[in-house]
């Protein structure tokens, strides 16, 4: 079979078996679906469920965040650009474009997590395991630069801001893309984030006109 032909199929079972699981989920709460609710719901073994997802919390969260290939970190690690920020949003964003995502299942994933403090909770942890990575990656390019944190003891709270600023961009993107017109596109969006990011951050303010110096 071909290779493209298998992962299309095999995202069209997972995001089946999600669906199926976060329908039950918001009907009759996370605590009281089992594995095999969501099996019959979606037609598929429990082997096929666990070789997707390796709990009930897994199919809910989603699986793990995708992390940009090799090749864009490498890329963006060695670049000398000055604009951290948008050159490492363009790095995450790469893996984000790999599959266009669902609104109507991203939104109630968020519902679901949201009022399910067990679930939140996870997803929290998640997030900051991968707040960890970016952190490495940024500093890892601060020290390809000739910035190192025995010289520069304020580097790893400055890539931290780098990645919460990268987040709250995402979330941005997030809130225009669900109230945004059906089709609409994420690759679009993200794009014009990062146009919208670089103007602010590398524009300077323009000198009134009568202003002396």
């Amino acid at each position: 079979m071909d290779g493209g032909l298998r992962e299309r199929k095999r995202a069209a079972t997972q995001e089946h078996i999600e669906r199926a699981a976060i329908s039950l989920a918001l009907e009759h709460g996370f605590e009281n679906v089992t594995v095999d609710m969501i099996c019959a719901a979606s037609a598929v073994s429990q082997r096929t469920f666990f070789n997707y997802f390796g709990s009930k919390e897994g199919v809910i969260v989603g699986g793990a965040p995708l992390m940009p290939s090799d090749e864009h970190i490498d890329a963006f690690t060695r670049s000398t650009g000055s604009n951290v920020l948008a050159d490492f949003l363009t790095m995450i964003t790469s893996s984000l474009l790999e599959r266009e995502p669902d609104a109507a299942l991203f939104k109630a994933r968020r519902e679901l997590i949201m009022r399910t403090p067990e679930l939140l909770a996870r997803e929290t942890a998640r997030m900051g395991e991968s707040e960890d990575q970016f952190v490495a990656i940024i500093i890892t390019r601060y020290g390809l630069q000739g910035r190192h944190r025995a010289d520069h003891p304020e580097l790893e709270d400055e890539a931290r801001m780098v990645v919460a600023l990268a987040t709250g961009v995402l979330h941005y993107v997030r809130r225009r893309w669900v109230s945004a017109r059906p089709g609409a596109s994420t690759r679009d969006l993200l794009s014009s984030s990062i146009e919208l990011i670089q103007r602010i951050t590398n524009d300077h303010p323009r000198q009134p006109k009568g202003t002396a110096y």
